[in-house]
């Protein structure tokens, strides 16, 4: 088969390949990286011998995934901060389709933190994108039954702290569009009223930018904390709703079209219970206009 085969199945499935890695990650950056080092292996490897080059890709993008996943663990705990997956901007399919946004939203992805690598990749795998148990055991290099052990302990530990998204999505547009209104006009007394009161808004700025460096619970001091962003905001940054992992929210763009901020709004109940500010400008790249 020629090259140019090879470049077809790499275009058909890069995509798809993306969608795991960035769920197994958290990074979009990281994700990127583990789907081009499968495609460039394959492109090395050709496609004799290889009788599924999607599943073959899948596969050895999963691995990397595993190994960046392991090498992370070291990094993230000497972060500076409260550290958040970085921002995913998703098109309306994604939106619409419940559960894929809920697999992309902040707070499934930081529960999935909670998890050792090997829990993560088969607990994403199998539960989130179907994966079989013989298809876990070759990434993981395990035993179908460890597999389903490692499976199944993961989901119960994903299943006590899952979170629970409004089903409604235009429910859940609505509420963060007055959310955005009422800060925008500075009305204290409308911002409590779209945010619930136990709601918590965790920043991650990496230590290279300002941000809270512990969560800001309670209604009354998160309305606070939005009012005072607001009056530091430079006249020439606009503010923007925009899908943020799987669910409206707001993207603060510099007239270049870079983003100075991101934040990823979840809606429960009818009103915002969580609230995930990205600042580190190295989280905030490729989201450029």
């Amino acid at each position: 088969m020629t090259a140019q085969s090879v470049a077809e199945v790499v275009a058909a499935v890069r995509p798809q390949l993306h969608a795991v890695a960035y769920r197994l990650l958290g990074s979009v950056a990281d994700a990127e990286d583990a789907v081009q080092e499968a495609c460039l292996q394959l492109e090395q490897h050709g496609l004799d011998g290889i009788d599924n080059p999607e599943a073959w890709l899948m596969r050895v993008t999963s691995r990397r995934a595993l190994d960046r996943l392991r090498s992370a663990q070291a990094r993230r705990e000497q972060y500076v901060g409260p550290w958040l997956p970085e921002p995913l901007l998703v098109s309306d399919d994604v939106a619409d389709d419940i559960e894929q946004a809920e697999s992309v939203s902040m707070a499934f992805l930081l529960v999935l933190e909670s998890l050792s690598p090997a829990e993560r990749v088969a607990f994403v795998m199998h539960d989130v994108f179907g994966y079989g148990y013989d298809d876990l055991a070759v990434i993981l290099d395990r035993s179908e039954q460890s597999c389903r052990q490692l499976v199944s302990r993961a989901r119960k530990s994903v299943q006590a702290r899952r979170p629970r998204f409004d089903a409604d999505r235009r429910q859940r547009d609505e509420v963060v569009e007055r959310f955005l209104e009422a800060c925008l006009s500075g009305d204290v007394d409308r911002l409590l009223e779209v945010l619930a009161p136990d709601v918590v808004l965790q920043s991650d700025g990496g230590g290279v930018v300002s941000a809270a460096r512990r969560p800001v619970e309670g209604a009354e001091h998160v309305a606070r904390f939005f009012l005072g962003i607001l009056k530091q905001v430079p006249p020439d940054l606009s503010v923007e709703l925009e899908r943020v992992n799987g669910t409206l929210g707001i993207v603060g763009r510099r007239p270049d079209g870079t983003a100075d901020t991101a934040f990823a709004i979840e809606v429960r109940d009818g009103r915002i219970g969580a609230i995930y500010g990205l600042r580190n400008p190295e989280k905030l790249a490729h989201l450029k206009a």
